[in-house]
C-alpha cells in the first residue's frame, strides 16, 4: 500500500488526474458513436452500469472499496439511493470525498474512512452491498481482498468489481507484455499481472460466491484511452527523451496501453453471497 500511496501522491498523477477528470480515477461508458472526449458524460453511466448491476433498494448499506474522492460513492447515492462507505489509503482523496460530499448536501449517505480494503474494519456481515472500481488491480493480493469482501457482506449481499485481467504472456509478443509489467510495476498494480483472463472469476466462485458473471467490455472504454493515448504522447515522448519515463507513468499506460491492446482486457464481475 505504501507504493500505491507513492504512486498516487506523484505530481502527474495528483494534478492529471484533477485537470482531465475531475479528481476521479475509472474510465467511461461509451455508447457507438460517441465522442471519445466526452469524459464526464462516460463516467457516469459506468457508475449507472455499476449501480444496476449492484441492484440494490434504496438505503443498503454498500462499500466503496478503494473511493478515491468519492464520486462513484456519490453518484451512487444520490442516483441510486445507496448508504456508502468508503475506503482508501490516501488521506489527500478522503479530505476532497469529504469537502465534496458536504458541498453537495450528502454527508449523511457517504462517510469515508482510511482504509486497507485487506483488513477491514468492519464486522461480519455489516453491508448489503461491495464493489471495487479499478481498485483491486493494486493488491499484491486479489483473493485475500475478494475474501474480506465476502465477509463483510450479509447473506445475500451483491458484489460487482469492475477491474483489469491481462492476456496469458504466451499470447502475445514480447513487447506487450514488457509494456503492461513496466506499467504495473510503476503504477503499482501486481494484482493486474495476477488476474489472466478469467481468474477474478475463479477466486469469486473459490471465495464461496454464487450467481457469479464476468462481462468483457473493453469496447465500451476504449475511446477514452484512445483519448489519453493522443494526450500522453509528447509527455512520454519528453519523459522517454531524458530518460525519466517513470515521471510520467500515466502518459506512458495511454500510450502504451493503448497500442498493446491485444494485452489485456476490462471487465466487469458480478456475484452474491449465498443466503
Amino acid at each position: 500500500m505504501a507504493r500505491v500511496q507513492r504512486y498516487y501522491a506523484t505530481t502527474e498523477s495528483r494534478l492529471g488526474y484533477r485537470l482531465v477528470l475531475g479528481g476521479t480515477k475509472h474510465f467511461g461508458w461509451y455508447e457507438d458513436g460517441e465522442s471519445m472526449w466526452r469524459f464526464a458524460r462516460s463516467m457516469r453511466r459506468m457508475e449507472d452500469e455499476l449501480g444496476r448491476r449492484l441492484d440494490l433498494a434504496p438505503g443498503s448499506a454498500v462499500l466503496d472499496a478503494g473511493c478515491g474522492v468519492g464520486d462513484v460513492a456519490r453518484h451512487l447515492a444520490r442516483a441510486f439511493g445507496l448508504s456508502v462507505v468508503g475506503v482508501d489509503v490516501l488521506d489527500f482523496n478522503l479530505a476532497t470525498a469529504r469537502r465534496r460530499s458536504a458541498e453537495q448536501g450528502l454527508a449523511g449517505s457517504t462517510d469515508f474512512r482510511f482504509g486497507d480494503f485487506h483488513h477491514l474494519a468492519l464486522a461480519d456481515g455489516e453491508l448489503d452491498g461491495a464493489y471495487s472500481m479499478e481498485t483491486v488491480v493494486h493488491s499484491p493480493s486479489p483473493r485475500d481482498v475478494v475474501a474480506e469482501l465476502f465477509r463483510v457482506l450479509r447473506p445475500g449481499g451483491h458484489l460487482v468489481m469492475v477491474e483489469y485481467s491481462r492476456t496469458p504472456p504466451a499470447q502475445v509478443g514480447a513487447a506487450a507484455t514488457h509494456a503492461l509489467e513496466a506499467v504495473c510495476d510503476l503504477a503499482s498494480m501486481p494484482g493486474w499481472l495476477l488476474l489472466e483472463h478469467g481468474a477474478l472469476r475463479r477466486i469469486l466462485v473459490e471465495a464461496g460466491f454464487e450467481s457469479v458473471l464476468e462481462d468483457d467490455v473493453t469496447a465500451r472504454m476504449l475511446p477514452m484511452l484512445r483519448a489519453f493515448s493522443l494526450l500522453g504522447r509528447v509527455p512520454y515522448a519528453l519523459g522517454r527523451a531524458v530518460g525519466k519515463p517513470a515521471k510520467v507513468v500515466n502518459a506512458m499506460s495511454g500510450v502504451e496501453m493503448y497500442r498493446h491492446r491485444d494485452a489485456w482486457r476490462y471487465t466487469i464481475c458480478s456475484a452474491r453471497k449465498p443466503s
